[in-house]
């Protein structure tokens, strides 16, 4: 198994809302480069503009490839929110997979939760006093585009707040939204040796 030794860097990030996941300037959005100013690190992956959470910024080009290769199926982790309570019928449509216009998703995890213990969003979701809403915890191994969002659309539960919480072995355990923390280099790991 590959080890990766310094100067390799690991960076744990969490993404506040609307915050592009890139560190170029982009219409006068907010972008990595307002939080984070550590020379020579990328993000690997992305997590959309209004989604919050774990970001995963490295230097070392082989482990943002195995973090990002669908051949790897490294997990990821959300904690979502969304209208209405999803039922058994549609949780189980999360886990078997579900039909999106880009192809069937792979199986998933998926459970009702209670609601997490995470910071209040700014601007906060808009909130309907006729419309309930739900939290799950639904764990890919894909990244396609805004998959979490339109899988619970297909499941009958459109999302009103998404946090990726892990990916693989990695969390966002205390952060805050706008903080990082570097990882030891002991954890840049080659997860996939055979790819």
């Amino acid at each position: 198994m590959s080890v990766a030794t310094p100067p390799y860097r690991l960076v744990l990030f969490n993404k506040p809302y609307r915050v592009l996941c890139q560190f170029s300037p982009s219409g006068g959005k907010a972008t990595l480069a307002d939080y984070i100013r550590i020379p020579g690190v990328y993000p690997a992956g992305r997590l959309d503009y209004d989604s919050e959470g774990l970001v995963i910024l490295t230097d070392w080009g082989r482990a943002q490839h195995l973090i990002t290769d669908p051949r790897g199926k490294l997990a990821k982790r959300y904690l979502v929110q969304v209208e209405g309570a999803p039922d058994g019928a549609a949780l189980e449509l999360l886990r078997r997979g579900v039909r999106l216009a880009d192809g069937v998703t792979l199986p998933a995890a998926a459970d009702r939760i209670e609601p997490p213990d995470v910071w209040e969003r700014t601007p906060p979701i808009r909130s309907r006093a006729s419309l309930p809403t739900a939290w799950i915890a639904l764990t890919i191994v894909e990244g396609r585009n805004r998959q979490v969002r339109r899988m619970t659309a297909a499941a009958g539960h459109p999302t009103l707040r998404l946090i990726r919480d892990a990916v693989g072995p990695w969390s966002l355990g205390a952060l805050a939204p706008g903080e990082f923390r570097e990882a030891p280099p002991s954890d840049l790991r080659d997860p996939f040796p055979h790819l």
